[in-house]
């Protein structure tokens, strides 16, 4: 088995250690945020939104440092308002050059072929393309000193999913609606289910 120590990772190749780092992580879920300033719509690729509590019902996600500008951060700041759009198969390669470094100005919705959709109240589009998205507002950022990056917490609004992935007791069957998860900054994977167990209990474990 290869081994890197933390001195050998220090000493890679800047673009080889950006590849391992962001790998060793595993699976991650893909997520496009949308958001909209007076300019106009902006939409992301995120592999790093995490589920942070249940009740009150918050997710986050890690925005990297603001050395340059992120227009995403700048509009959730402004609204308050931001959307996030589960990727589907049909649409991974749209969403995935979502983070190309357009001119400010331009929108990624038109420039990848991705269709805003506004649905509720909210400030912030939805893509209309994915069949699971959630409506967020932005309740806390937490600037994490270590490597300048920021957790951003928000508070979930409102649910918007494909009846066919609601299952009877609420879990989500995520293989129902071909969502997509991604490894490293390029590599997207299909998901698929291949166990289910029930409530691990201490009186109920299995003959293993």
């Amino acid at each position: 088995m290869k081994s890197f120590n933390k001195k050998e990772i220090k000493g890679l190749d800047k673009i080889y250690r950006l590849n391992l780092i962001n790998s060793v992580s595993g699976y991650k879920s893909a997520n496009l945020i949308g958001t909209k300033s007076e300019s106009g719509e902006n939409l992301a690729i995120f592999s790093s939104v995490v589920h942070l509590g249940a009740n009150p019902a918050l997710l986050g996600f890690i925005m990297r440092p603001a050395s340059v500008p992120r227009n995403t951060l700048t509009n959730m700041k402004e609204t308050k308002s931001f959307t996030i759009n589960a990727v589907s198969e049909d649409m991974m390669e749209k969403a995935h050059y979502t983070s190309a470094n357009f001119e400010i100005g331009t929108s990624e919705f038109s420039a990848c072929k991705l269709t805003p959709e506004y649905l509720g109240n909210g400030e912030a589009p939805f893509v209309k393309e994915s069949k699971l998205k959630i409506a967020m507002h932005l309740e806390q950022i937490i600037d994490i000193e270590l490597n300048d990056t920021m957790l951003v917490i928000g508070s979930i609004e409102t649910v918007y999913v494909d009846e066919v992935a609601l299952t009877s007791n609420g879990q989500l069957d995520l293989n129902a609606i071909s969502t997509v998860a991604i490894s490293g900054l390029n590599r997207y994977h299909q998901v698929q289910e291949i166990a289910n167990y029930p409530y691990a209990r201490t009186t109920e474990l299995p003959e293993f």
